[in-house]
C-alpha cells in the first residue's frame, strides 16, 4: 500500500497527473506566447515534457489525493498588451485545460460504454485508468480556480476586481498559502485531509457540474 491506496491505483495515477499538469502549464504557456509574452517559450516551457513542469510538493499531494499543482509558468506582464485583461486570460487557460480533459476522459468512458460496454468491463486498469483522468483533471481545475494566491483563481479575480479593490484584497489572504501548504501537508501525513472537508461545500457541486455536462446526469 501506499498513501493507503493499492500499487495498481498509485501506478495508474502517475500517467495522468503528468499529462494533467503537463497539459495545464503547456496551456499558460500558449496562452501567453498568444497574447505577446514569450518568458514561458523562451524558458523551455511550452513543452511536453513533464519533468520541466513538476513542482515535487505538488505531485506528492496529488499522488495521495486530488488537489495539487505544478511549477507555475513564468509570464511577464510588462509584455502583454492588457496586462490585467490578459493575465486573467492566461491564468484561466490552465483550468479550462484541465475541464477539457476531464470531459474528454469521461466521454471515452461514456462512448466505450455505448459501442461495447466488454471493452470496459473486461479490461479494469483501462476503466480505472479513464476515470482517474476524470476526477483528477476536475479536481486539478478545481483547486486551481480558488480564489486564493498563489492559485489561478486569484489571478482570475484581481482581472475581475476594481482595481481599487485589488490591495484589500491581497492583504486579506496574504497568509493563505501558508494556511494551504500546512493543511495538505498536515492531511499527507495525518490522514485526516482537513482542508478537503473544508472545501467540500464547493467541490462537491463543480463536480457534480462536470460530472452531469459529461454524463448528463449529475451522479
Amino acid at each position: 500500500m501506499i498513501f493507503g491506496m493499492s500499487y495498481e491505483m498509485f501506478i495508474l495515477r502517475i500517467p495522468v497527473i503528468l499529462l494533467a499538469l503537463t497539459i495545464h502549464e503547456v496551456a499558460h504557456g500558449w496562452a501567453a506566447l498568444k497574447l505577446g509574452d514569450s518568458t514561458a517559450r523562451d524558458q523551455g516551457r511550452i513543452t511536453l515534457n513533464p519533468f520541466s513542469h513538476l513542482d515535487p510538493l505538488g505531485a506528492i499531494m496529488l499522488m495521495s489525493g486530488v488537489f495539487g499543482w505544478a511549477k507555475p509558468v513564468p509570464v511577464n506582464g510588462y509584455n502583454l498588451k492588457k496586462p490585467k485583461r490578459d493575465i486573467l486570460l492566461v491564468s484561466l487557460a490552465g483550468p479550462v485545460s484541465n475541464i477539457i480533459q476531464a470531459i474528454c476522459f469521461g466521454m471515452t468512458i461514456r462512448l466505450l460504454f455505448a459501442v461495447n460496454p466488454q471493452i470496459l468491463t473486461g479490461n479494469q486498469q483501462l476503466y480505472i485508468l479513464l476515470q482517474l483522468g476524470f476526477f483528477i483533471n476536475a479536481g486539478i481545475a478545481f483547486f486551481n480556480l480558488l480564489p486564493f494566491p498563489p492559485l489561478d483563481g486569484s489571478k482570475i479575480l484581481m482581472g475581475i476586481l476594481p482595481d481599487k479593490h485589488i490591495p484589500g484584497y491581497m492583504n486579506a489572504t496574504r497568509h493563505v498559502p501558508v494556511i494551504f501548504i500546512g493543511l495538505l501537508v498536515f492531511g499527507f501525513l495525518s490522514g485526516q485531509h482537513i482542508l478537503f472537508r473544508i472545501l467540500e461545500p464547493v467541490y462537491r457541486p463543480f463536480m457534480y457540474l462536470i460530472h452531469f455536462i459529461t454524463f448528463g446526469k449529475a451522479s
